[in-house]
């Protein structure tokens, strides 16, 4: 399918009012498959005029406003299960949960055990098995959940996440592993992929890993579509791999021929070319981390200090607000809102 390409710099400040604010109830879960706690950021449309509180801010990023705590509004919304990037938070999208969560849906962010900022060993991390029952766990609280339950629609539930998250939602909707393949895959990009020299190493083992659970199928049925942002390593997989993933599912790419991360190239690895009923939006200018949220004025100076990645160094010409609301843009209307 030929991918939609926007001009972002001409697109971009598309938004939908609301009546009201975006609510969010920060939890704790126990996730028996980790023996772990791990934090749920729910977010959904409030009801009723509330205090709002300035959430994920920090010296690098700015944050959003959010009225915690406030009551549900009426009615039944779509509900998103959304999984954040190796070594991310449920902070580092609350952009885009908020944003859906003003146009009518309820966002289940998960801080996935051993994968998060804070708590990460990607040895572990890199199970991804894992990361799908922490979705699919969420999911269960919620359902039963005697505030959010009552206002989930069942029609639409659907599996979304950022770089490995992306993964994440596409092994939820149906997407299968091929742990030879990505090996394989690995042995001959290591040159070009600087992740595949952490993936193939001793402390790692991407080549150790049990194939078994590698390869199983983490569909959860009650995913009825998928979204995937710049989706991690979708390299070495084959027509059997996808033969049952949700139909349509929205693969968003971010960057152009010069800036589309390797890792996260859907087309270069082939999985575009497997997946024919693909709904495929491409942002450029932009790169993969376009998806993180805005940076404040003093951000790249900070990161530069600390030698950090250059999380906030968009290519020339990005309009990162402008990323954002196409990506809000795709995903609303993949949710019928």
């Amino acid at each position: 399918m030929k991918p939609a390409v926007l001009a972002l710099a001409l697109s971009a400040a598309a938004s939908c009012a609301a009546a009201d604010d975006p609510g969010l109830k920060i939890t704790m879960m126990h996730m028996p498959h980790h023996d772990a706690e791990t934090r749920l950021a729910i977010w959904y449309p409030a009801e009723g005029n509330n205090a709002l509180t300035l959430y994920a801010d920090s010296p690098v990023f700015q944050g959003v406003e959010a009225a915690v705590d406030a009551p549900v509004g009426q009615g039944k919304f779509p509900v998103v299960l959304f999984s954040h990037g190796m070594g991310g938070t449920d902070r580092a999208q609350a952009w885009l949960a908020s944003a859906l969560a003003d146009r009518g849906a309820i966002v289940v962010m998960v801080n996935h055990p051993h994968s998060t900022w804070g708590d990460f060993d990607m040895s572990v991390g890199i199970q991804h098995w894992t990361r799908a029952a922490d979705l699919s766990s969420a999911l269960d609280q919620l359902e039963a959940d005697p505030v959010f339950g009552p206002h989930i629609d069942a029609s639409r539930i659907m599996a979304a996440g950022f770089s490995y998250g992306g993964w994440t939602a596409l092994s939820l909707g149906g997407l299968t592993g091929n742990l030879a393949g990505a090996v394989k895959a690995c042995i001959a990009q290591r040159a070009s992929m600087k992740v595949c020299d952490m993936m193939l190493s001793d402390e790692v083992g991407l080549q150790t890993q049990d194939p078994a659970l590698w390869n199983a199928s983490y569909a959860d049925p009650r995913v009825t579509r998928v979204a995937a942002i710049d989706p991690g390593f979708v390299w070495g997989l084959e027509k059997k791999n996808t033969a049952d993933l949700r139909p349509r599912p929205l693969m968003i790419g971010l960057g152009g021929d010069d800036t589309w991360m390797l890792d996260t190239n859907f087309v270069a690895s082939g999985l575009s070319g497997l997946l024919p009923d693909a709904q495929i939006v491409r942002m450029d200018p932009a790169f993969h981390f376009s998806a993180m949220p805005l940076c404040t004025p003093k951000a790249v100076a900070i990161l530069e200090a600390e030698n950090d990645d250059p999380v906030c160094s968009d290519p020339p010409g990005t309009e990162r607000a402008a990323v954002h609301s196409a990506i809000i843009e795709a995903i609303s209307a993949a949710l019928g809102l």
